[in-house]
């Protein structure tokens, strides 16, 4: 094994999808039932993403949802299994 050159390596976007995982858990264990797509959006910042994107390259394109949570998540059960 090679060691590395500085001593850490950062991947700050993995860093901050990281941070946006324990915000969803936090939020999640708080609440008294689940969470609603709504909550998650806010929790996830979805609106404050959108909002640079769009100052950044103009509006984001539609999706379904309106939301950033990828199709590639799965469905979530309307009920409990």
């Amino acid at each position: 094994m090679v060691p590395l050159r500085g001593g850490t390596v950062q991947d700050h976007v993995a860093l901050a999808e990281i941070e946006l995982c324990g915000d969803l858990i936090i939020a999640a264990s708080a609440a008294e039932d689940r969470l609603s797509l709504e909550s998650i959006d806010e929790v996830l910042r979805v609106a404050e993403a959108r909002a640079e994107s769009s100052r950044e390259q103009g509006p984001p394109p539609a999706g379904p949802a309106g939301s950033l949570r990828s199709a590639s998540c799965g469905r979530w059960p309307a009920t409990p299994p």
